[in-house]
Order: C-alpha cells, then structure tokens, then sequence
C-alpha cells in the first residue's frame, strides 16, 4: 500500500488523546514510505497530521474544495495542494489517489466520506481497504450500530466484518497492507432481489 486517505475531524476534539493520536497515525505512515492523501486543510485534526507527516519527511497530498479554501484554512506546507470545484470531486480524486481508507475520529464530513466508500465497495465499485481509527473508544457506538443493521437485515454480517475497527495503528496498518476483500451479494435474501419481485 503505496498511498492512505485519513478522513479527519477540522476540530482537534476535547481531549488531547485524538491530537496525539494523529501525530502517532503521521509518524507511522511516514515510517512506512506511504503517502499521505487527506482534506487539505489546517485546521483540527487534519492540519495535525499532515504536519506529523511532514515532520518525518514524507509526502502530503490535500485535497479541499474551492468553497472550503477559507472555512479550512487550506494548507499552504504540503506536497502538493488540489483545489477543486466541489465535495463529490474531493471524494472522487482521493479514492483515486489513495490505495486504503482511514477514519480518525470527525464529525458528519468525516462520517459522509468513510461511509461513500464503504457504500462503494458494498456494490462493487470499489475494493479498498478501510478502517476506523478507534482512538478513545470512538466508534465503539458505531460499531453497535452496524451490528444492528446486521440483526435487522439490511447488511451482511461478512460486509460488516470486512473493515477494520481498533485504536493499534500497526495492526490497523498491517490489516491494510494485507487485505483482501469479501465477495458477497449486496441482497441478503435470494427472494428479496428486485428482480424477484416483480
């Protein structure tokens, strides 16, 4: 794995453990010659781990959209900074630039990104690697909630099995380098596909 999107809070969060985590999450994809593709700003969590990156030598592409250029603060120190036109394009062009998806802890922009990819792999578009960065048990209450779309039927238990959730960043790294993707049918039951019901 050559390249890694981190979807990051624009706020740093309460407690200082997320900051710290997003120098540790840098430091360590930097040690691994990857690079590092996130939202292009300056601001929160995504300023905190571009320059983490930086620090160590390793390389930043941002990506920000023309109308969050002032809310973000783009990021004047990177690699290379994108500036493009709209949110769908800013998601497009990272899943194009990135081999594996990262959530650190963030708010609905953070959840809209992670979620457009794992929406992707669900129906074939894509199948890359993605994981959540359960830093201060984050996305524990997520999680509970994809276990309950699981019990409800409207998710395979091998689709919700097929990321990655934990607070190591080398066993989350590892999984990612390692990762091989779950074939499944996106209908859970053979006589609800629509081409059934009619």
């Amino acid at each position: 794995m050559k390249s890694v999107a981190v979807y990051c809070g624009s706020n740093p969060g309460l407690d200082v453990v997320y900051a710290d985590q997003a120098i540790a999450l840098g430091q360590a994809i930097a040690a691994r010659g990857m690079r590092l593709v996130f939202g292009g700003g300056n601001v929160g969590l995504m300023g905190i781990i571009a320059d983490a990156v930086l620090q160590k030598s390793g390389e930043v592409i941002g990506i920000i959209p023309q109308q969050l250029m002032e809310w973000e603060v783009a990021h004047t120190g990177l690699t290379e900074l994108e500036v493009v036109s709209n949110m769908h394009e800013r998601k497009m062009r990272m899943f194009d630039l990135s081999d594996g998806f990262i959530a650190m802890p963030g708010g609905f922009g953070t959840m809209d990104e992670m979620f457009e990819m794992l929406t992707w792999r669900q129906i074939g578009i894509a199948d890359k690697p993605c994981a959540f960065f359960n830093v201060n048990e984050f996305y524990s209450p997520l999680v509970q909630m994809m276990d309950q779309m699981v019990s409800q039927g409207f998710l395979h238990r091998e689709q919700r099995n097929d990321l990655h959730v934990g607070a190591d960043i080398d066993v989350m790294l590892d999984w990612m380098e390692r990762y091989e993707p779950v074939k499944v049918d996106k209908w859970l039951d053979e006589k609800r596909r629509p081409e059934n019901l009619r």
